[in-house]
């Protein structure tokens, strides 16, 4: 099954709210709930408490075998638009992000968190796709970026989490395998498909590489 058909699934519309106001991306877990002890006998030289872990992002709220229910909280980001041949698509992206994180440090801006991109539409030629790049804070109302680099938001809503390891090359058997277990349990998703770069190798074959895909659900 080729990605294109994989990802029809959920179909290709996607609309960002770019006028509602920023909102800090949370990331907020319930820590399970604690029983009563009695005092345990203190012990001559107790451990130093150990260092917390920060807070994941997105939170995580459920987990199966192949996907995770996780909440998307919706962040500042920088971004840019552009489609891209099916078999330079990875590249397109990277060199997307590069000009995007050029155009927020010429702004004085902030980056915080891992380069996002949301797949438009997609057809025999390609795909349509943005490539965002969080903010650590939402930027005042007169400031602008350099041409084509525009100010939005992040995609905000319930979504599964699926993780790709290796070459991008090969992710197209990652959808395929989203798009199985989407059927099997009946998830209804909606129409987008979110990848997370946890790195960014320079090359699409690259066996490093680490993507967490999103699928937004109703």
């Amino acid at each position: 099954m080729r990605r294109t058909s994989a990802r029809a699934v959920c179909g290709w519309a996607f609309v960002f709210a770019i006028a509602l106001a920023p909102a800090a991306m949370a990331a907020d877990t319930q820590a399970p709930p604690t029983t009563a002890q009695a005092p345990a006998t203190p012990s001559p030289a107790p451990n130093p408490p150990a260092t917390p872990s920060p807070a994941p992002s997105p939170s995580a709220s459920d987990a199966s075998e192949d996907g995770q229910a996780v909440e998307l909280a919706s962040h500042p980001a920088a971004y840019i638009e552009a489609k891209a041949k099916r078999e330079e698509v990875y590249g397109a992206i990277m060199d997307s992000l590069a000009k995007i994180r050029a155009a927020v440090s010429k702004a004085g801006l902030k980056t915080e968190g891992h380069a996002l991109a949301v797949f438009l539409e997609a057809d025999d030629d390609g795909f349509t796709y943005r490539a965002m790049v969080p903010l650590e804070t939402a930027p005042d109302a007169n400031t602008q970026l350099a041409d084509p680099v525009k100010l939005g938001q992040t995609p905000v809503g319930k979504a599964m989490k699926f993780e790709h390891r290796g070459e991008y090359d090969d992710i197209d058997s990652t959808y395929d395998a989203i798009t199985a277990y989407l059927d099997e349990k009946g998830v209804d998703a909606q129409d987008v498909f979110l990848e997370e770069y946890l790195n960014e190798p320079k090359t699409s074959d690259d066996p490093n590489l680490q993507v967490d895909i999103y699928v937004l659900i109703r």
